[in-house]
């Protein structure tokens, strides 16, 4: 089924992870694609595999001048650009708040927080002047709850989540939709780089990645990026028409609470500790 036949996308970070599922994904459903990242040798091999109907081009997000390049590129190359999925991301800067780099504070919300603001910036005009279109970011759920990500990425991540919320009232006037994803735990090389994998090794551990995360919420596997790639196909189609200033949520019920098993367990050893038993 073609549910983006006639569509244009931007996806930054398109290259892996998240962005190259959503990119395969777009262009099996009928749309015309530019991924834009700095990996330059994986985007140039997706395109390759994608056909024609892709292109790639580089952009550092946090760089204002490569982001509206890129927007151009879609729009000269296609005539117009229905879809912006603001996907480039990274865990950035860790540690104790008083280990935390001021430049390394910078560099994260940099990437995380103003090359959203920039696609957004420089997306609107456009999707003005056709009438509508579909703004997507990546958020994260760790901007809904803490102890789900290093101190400044959660921050960045609560950031986007209410720029998405607060924008989505300005270009809704313009009928253009603006969205965020809340990924959970999902299996890709960011994830196994931000626990300090090297980018090789954080491509051949995703099954032992998937080992650990499965056990982690409700439904028991892990995330994947086909997961968000899906709920990013929805929000660019005419499907979710109606759906504005949304932060949807893909974890497989992670931050819905307590585990049950765990609840009952934990029962269990206080009704023990107690001298109680079941009747």
């Amino acid at each position: 089924m073609a549910r983006l036949s006639g569509k244009v996308a931007l996806i930054t970070g398109g290259a892996s992870g998240i962005g190259a599922a959503t990119a395969r994904l777009f262009v099996e459903e009928g749309a015309s694609l530019v991924v834009a990242d700095i990996l330059d040798e994986r985007g140039h091999e997706l395109v390759s595999e994608l056909g024609s109907r892709a292109s790639y081009v580089h952009a550092e997000v946090s760089r204002e001048e490569d982001v509206q390049a890129a927007i151009d590129a879609a729009v000269r190359r296609h005539g117009h650009l229905d879809c912006l999925f603001n996907n480039a991301g990274y865990a950035g800067v860790q540690g104790r708040i008083e280990d935390i780099s001021t430049p390394g504070f910078d560099d994260t919300m940099g990437v995380l927080v103003r090359g959203v603001f920039l696609g957004m910036k420089h997306a609107a005009p456009v999707m003005k002047r056709q009438g509508g279109g579909s703004i997507i970011s990546t958020a994260s759920v760790a901007g809904l709850r803490t102890g789900l990500g290093p101190h400044i990425y959660s921050s960045a991540k609560a950031a986007v989540i209410h720029l998405t919320h607060s924008v989505a009232m300005e270009l809704g006037e313009s009928g253009i939709r603006v969205n965020c994803i809340c990924p959970g735990g999902i299996a890709t090389p960011m994830l196994g780089k931000a626990f300090g994998l090297s980018p090789d090794r954080a491509d051949t551990t995703i099954p032992l990645m998937k080992s650990v995360l499965e056990k982690l919420q409700p439904i028991r596997r892990a995330g994947l990026p086909e997961d968000v790639a899906r709920a990013a196909l929805w929000l660019a189609s005419d499907e979710s028409s109606f759906v504005n200033g949304h932060a949807l949520i893909v974890d497989g019920g992670l931050i819905g609470g307590r585990l049950w098993s765990e609840t009952e367990r934990g029962r269990g050893m206080m009704r023990g500790a107690l001298g109680l038993t079941d009747t």
